[in-house]
């Protein structure tokens, strides 16, 4: 017969862990949504040419940062401590990866305020749709792979990650556009350049919005992604 106490402790220790990964969980959505807002901060401040919005994005950076170093924490003390097994293990393992994939989002929106702060006085080169559209495209990019994380929605991650063309599409039309510019005026060199760099970060931030779809399908299957989006998953 089972020693009441004993299964008490079990179930103590079972419904600890749980509690734990739920709580690494949050802080995994909670960052994201910190990524997210440093997207749309540092694009209305490019769009709007405000530097004091900028440097709110370039400070917001170290709140993103700090929830880095807390989901890491978190998640090594876990493994340390627990043992998990399977699903588990990866969840824990991933959130890890899906933390830095968050600070690498903010990163570039950190980069772009600082390039929205070189364009706000420079002569405007052309109206900004492409890349407030690309970035749009990353945002919900991100905010539907969080969902996906929350739910455990591999499938719906995989969409995600099919989506991403649609961001290099756009940049590679905007890349050979903007080359134009330079060649047919030099003088456009500098701006055209700044927003290249910009277009580039907005890019990057939907392969990373990619690599956590991909690391949600690994949680979910225990199976890794490694094939071009063509392909199907």
């Amino acid at each position: 017969m089972q020693d009441p106490n004993e299964a008490m402790q079990r179930r103590h220790t079972v419904s600890s862990f749980d509690q734990e990964l739920t709580d690494l969980t949050n802080q995994i959505v909670q960052m994201g949504a910190h990524a997210e807002r440093q997207i749309a901060l540092a694009l209305k401040a490019l769009v709007e040419r405000d530097d004091e919005l900028a440097e709110q994005v370039i400070e917001g950076d170290k709140a993103v940062d700090r929830l880095e170093e807390e989901i890491d924490q978190h998640a090594i003390r876990m493994l340390a401590t627990r043992q998990p097994m399977a699903v588990d293990l990866r969840v824990i393992a991933m959130s890890l990866k899906l933390s830095n994939d968050l600070e690498r989002i903010s990163d570039y929106a950190k980069s772009i305020a600082k390039r929205s702060r070189r364009l706000s006085s420079a002569p405007q080169l052309k109206p900004l749709v492409t890349i407030p559209h690309m970035a749009s495209l990353v945002q919900a990019m991100l905010k539907d792979v969080l969902d996906a994380y929350i739910d455990r929605n591999a499938e719906k991650a995989m969409e995600v990650w099919h989506r991403d063309q649609a961001v290099d599409d756009q940049y590679n039309s905007l890349f050979r556009e903007l080359i134009t510019f330079i060649l047919e005026d030099p003088r456009t060199t500098s701006t055209a350049i700044d927003l290249l760099f910009v277009a580039k970060n907005v890019e990057r931030m939907g392969d990373h919005a990619t690599n956590i779809a991909e690391k949600i399908h690994y949680m979910v299957h225990g199976v890794q992604i490694n094939r071009p989006r063509s392909g199907q998953p």
